[in-house]
């Protein structure tokens, strides 16, 4: 049993039994803060949320109003209502297929997306490679950087007809597009990063007598990092774009092709959509791969 010391007159201590509800009162009370504790975070917390969600919420009620005006004041453009309207049918079967040249926008979404990956996948199995080795090796990087100068500011519709006259089909041309217009910021990170990294690194794996293979994937590989994954989300915005544009010319499915069609079929309502659904993928795709960036930053994992 615990007890409570009280001092005598004599200066000596008598232990006495502690009082059964003094215990209760303290756990009580110790309870009580710590619950008092706990609602305090979460207040902090909803706070913290609140300020947060606020701006973009007050940001897109903004955007909203400022569309609902203009299309008030230009009747050719629809309202948001009259948009939210034709997007509840459009989305309520998005896979429905009733030929080749008429399919749902979940179908020429995919058909887009597995466009994308294929050229931004064959971008970057050149791309970061190709970067490595400019950045890696001075001559090779004098050499190559007139050419890279002249050809990354170079439209992707002005690459189109040269896949065209490769391939003869709009698909692998499309594809090509992609490729080349979306490998120069992987290239161009990627070397930069080389060329950013501390010499003494490179003077250290020299006396260690490293292997060029060994300087790679102990040198240069974590320290490129990095900047290599900025390419790479640079990039796919880049391939994202460049299809949109690639298939409104070639036709046949993806979205670029939908909005066009539906820009022929004079509704404008889809064309809006359309856009939204551009604009969310594409922002889906930028969080995804900075997701991947903070994931993988050399030096905060």
């Amino acid at each position: 049993m615990n007890a409570i010391a009280h001092p005598t007159p004599d200066g000596a201590t008598i232990a006495t039994p502690a009082d059964p509800d003094t215990k209760e009162r303290a756990r009580r009370r110790e309870r009580e803060i710590a619950a008092q504790a706990r609602r305090a975070q979460r207040r902090e917390a909803l706070a913290a949320l609140v300020l947060k969600a606020v701006p973009p919420v007050l940001g897109f009620a903004l955007f909203v109003l400022a569309w609902h005006g203009i299309a008030t004041m230009i009747p050719a453009i629809p309202t948001p209502q009259a948009t939210w309207n034709a997007a509840v049918p459009l989305f309520a079967d998005p896979f429905y297929r009733n030929g080749p040249n008429d399919q749902g926008i979940g179908w020429n979404v995919l058909a887009s997306l597995a466009r994308v990956a294929a050229g931004f996948g064959l971008a970057a199995l050149v791309g970061i490679p190709a970067g490595f080795l400019i950045g890696r090796f001075a001559f090779l990087n004098a050499m190559t950087a007139p050419v890279i100068s002249l050809l990354r500011p170079v439209s992707p519709l002005a690459w189109l007809p040269i896949g065209l006259l490769l391939f003869k089909a709009a698909n692998p041309a499309a594809i090509w597009a992609i490729f080349i217009c979306s490998i120069w910021p992987m290239v161009i990170n990627t070397a930069v990063g080389v060329t950013r990294v501390p010499q003494d690194y490179l003077n250290v794996a020299r006396v260690l007598d490293l292997s060029e293979w060994k300087v790679f994937t102990r040198v240069l590989f974590p320290a490129v990092l990095p900047y290599m994954l900025t390419g790479v989300r640079l990039s796919i915005g880049t391939a994202w774009l460049v299809i949109v544009a690639a298939e409104m010319l070639t036709g046949g499915t993806g979205i670029g092709f939908w909005l066009w069609d539906e820009w022929n079929n004079l509704k404008v309502e889809h064309i809006v959509i359309a856009i939204f659904v551009i604009g969310i993928i594409g922002l889906l795709l930028e969080h995804a791969l900075l997701a991947l960036a903070r994931r993988f930053s050399y030096g905060t994992n």
